[in-house]
């Protein structure tokens, strides 16, 4: 063991690259200007700098407008049942499919017009004056800058800057209305709760995963990610993140993985984790395009849809998308950080040969001889440790699936079963986590090694247990030491923090949507492009202004209001809204979910390289090559209408 461990220690170290002087703010930043550079010269040269290229609206999209118009005008003037009306509004989804003697698409239309602008998107912003407006987004902005680099204040965290912006957006808007400068705020109608129901299952499901059982399914699932070259562990994270987040969702993934990807770049010494967690974060946003339920709004954009959306419909339509933008992410990652995943590489051309030729670097050899002897010591010494310890749980460890193993499996299946079958993603997610703490509790009392509390002297001899009388003499036989529970234990490990920062956002966000805005700002940069927003060449501007629009308002936001905007969208229109608004989520660290909570799971165990300032000069320039790339794609080959069969204009 000595003579393979050795070698490999000392080359290894022989092999460690040399310091390298910090690069230059222009290396750092060139391409993430180059590619912002490169849109706005491409939309002037398709649309004219002043939009003067922009072509009139095709006979189709003015006879949509019109049947539009003509559709909401008939809906709005039918009788209806004002008993069962909030019902019907509220689950407006279920009456795709009305009969004919139930009102047919037309009274579909209506209950669906009415949740739009009462439930989804409620348009106060007429009752804003210019101050309250201006005060408010100036409120927005102040703590969005704040919630993008918080380290640049005072060290308050992330969760609680949130907090103390919803917070404060919500006293503010109550001075706003005792002035008369703005409407009432009702936070708790812009909390979102679905979102927050979700990620308490998750972090529940996650945590009884990882504590149930040392060398569970938890740890087998790390091992499969585990590689001693660097490159192939990144292509493993990239692969698993793509393909778990179109199957379970994107933020289901990263809350489960993070903690993984860090434990991984600790097990390896990595001087740089960032890659790593990039790799997992970008691709969980770029795989759950391929879904209606690999990302919130995604789902939001399938039953807010004039038009039945299937789910083979969708993933036909964005194959060819998410795959160019995985394959433009990839490209990116191992070029931009080809340093820390190619070690001891020269250059690009290297990378390819060792990527496609099975090439090694004499660092990439060092690495696998440690990974090796580490491995072979650890089988070792596990075999001398199996021979004198005695096993009481059901099972063994020399990496087979235990009894709780296999319940372990069992719970995730029947978990990923009800999630492909339909059922509400929030009790699923519950209902998982409940029946992990169950099954824990039950190994705890009956399974687990009981807590030794002998007393030793001095020597390390064990002493009698002591022995206490009452008032009359009489021995007190000592009671049983109750079990500790599953709340003060598991349960105080779930990240509170992590909700309260999406509660903070949602009161932010919430606020800012009403004032008007973001829909003002959409109509003066889309101009006369807005009503014909995914046709060529006015859809390279329009998946631009969404990309804005989803780092500043949040996508799920800017789906509700296209909807109330544009209530007769296309089916192939929501395609283009799904695909822009989820890889816009790579942009910043502030677009999307996955990427805030990346971050705080890392954070939580110490890895606090995942930041603003490191994330954006990868993330602009890979975002913008595969947003683009995948809508070029999507504008070639598409399999959804463009045009909205419910309203008749596909004749």
């Amino acid at each position: 063991m000595n003579d393979i461990e050795t070698p490999s220690k000392t080359t290894a170290k022989n092999a460690q690259p040399t310091k390298r002087r910090p690069s230059s703010s222009l290396r750092k930043w060139g391409p993430a200007m180059l590619a912002v550079i490169g849109v706005l010269a491409l939309n002037a040269y398709l649309l004219g700098p002043t939009g003067h290229k922009i072509p009139p609206l095709s006979d189709q999209a003015q006879r949509r407008m019109q049947l539009g118009a003509q559709r909401t005008a008939d809906a709005l003037a039918l009788n209806y049942d004002k008993k069962s009306e909030a019902e019907n509004v509220r689950n407006f989804k279920q009456s795709r499919k009305l009969s004919e003697e139930e009102g047919g698409v037309l009274e579909y239309t209506r209950r669906r017009h009415r949740a739009l602008g009462e439930y989804v998107h409620v348009d106060v912003s007429d009752q804003f004056s210019i101050f309250g407006k201006v005060s408010v987004s100036l409120i927005y902005f102040a703590f969005w800058v704040f919630l993008m680099f918080p380290n640049w204040f005072l060290p308050i965290g992330r969760p609680g800057i949130a907090l103390g912006g919803g917070l404060t957006m919500v006293v503010y808007r109550y001075i706003l209305t005792l002035s008369g400068d703005g409407p009432t705020f009702y936070a708790e109608k812009v909390i979102i709760m679905e979102p927050l129901f979700l990620l308490f299952g998750l972090m529940l499901t996650t945590i009884y995963l990882e504590k149930m059982e040392r060398g569970g399914l938890f740890d087998k699932l790390r091992e499969s990610l585990d590689d001693p070259i660097n490159w192939k562990r990144s292509a493993k994270i990239m692969a698993m993140s793509t393909i778990g987040s179109a199957a379970v969702m994107n933020d289901s993934v990263v809350l489960i993985f993070s903690g993984v990807v860090v434990d991984l770049c600790v097990r390896h010494k990595v001087a740089n984790s960032l890659p790593y967690l990039l790799s997992l974060a970008t691709t969980a946003n770029i795989g759950s395009a391929l879904t209606m339920t690999g990302n919130p709004q995604n789902i939001l954009i399938v039953s807010l849809a004039y038009d039945d959306i299937s789910w083979m419909e969708f993933a036909s339509n964005m194959v060819l998308p998410v795959f160019a933008a995985t394959a433009i992410n990839t490209i990116m990652m191992f070029a931009y950080y080809g340093s820390e995943l190619f070690p001891g590489s020269s250059g690009f051309a290297e990378n390819v040969g060792i990527l496609f030729g099975g090439n090694r670097t004499p660092e990439m050899l060092a690495q696998e001889h440690a990974y090796y002897a580490r491995a072979a010591a650890k089988k070792e010494a596990s075999g001398d440790v199996s021979a004198e310890v005695d096993v009481v749980d059901p099972g063994d460890s020399d990496g087979s699936w235990s009894l709780w193993s296999r319940l372990q499996v069992i719970v995730v299946t029947l978990f990923l079963i009800c999630f492909a079958a339909g059922f509400d993603v929030c009790v699923v997610s519950i209902a998982a986590g409940c029946i992990l703490m169950t099954i824990n509790a039950y190994k705890h009392q009956h399974y687990d090694p009981k807590p030794d509390t002998t007393q030793y002297d001095a020597e390390g001899n064990p002493l009698p247990p002591k022995k206490t009388y009452d008032m009359d003499g009489n021995e007190i036989e000592p009671e049983e030491e109750e079990l500790i529970t599953e709340s003060e234990t598991t349960l105080t490990e779930v990240d509170y923090g992590l909700l309260m920062l999406f509660i903070g956002q949602f009161m932010l966000i919430g606020s800012f949507d009403d004032t008007g805005v973001p829909q003002a700002f959409f109509f003066a940069t889309m101009q006369g492009c807005a009503d014909q927003m995914t046709s060529v060449p006015c859809v390279y501007w329009f998946v631009a202004v969404i990309t804005i629009l989803s780092n500043i308002a949040s996508n799920v936001p800017v789906v509700q209001m296209l909807a109330a905007t544009f209530p007769y969208a296309t089916p192939y229109d929501w395609m283009q809204v799904s695909f822009s608004a989820t890889i816009a989520g790579n942009l910043t660290m502030l677009g999307s979910a996955a990427n805030m909570i990346v971050a705080f799971q890392a954070a939580k165990v110490g890895d606090r390289t995942f930041t603003s300032e490191r994330h954006a000069p990868f993330g602009v320039p890979s975002t913008i090559l595969a947003l683009y790339g995948g809508t070029f794609l999507l504008t070639l080959v598409h399999f959804s209408p463009e045009c909205s069969e419910k309203l008749g204009d596909c004749e």
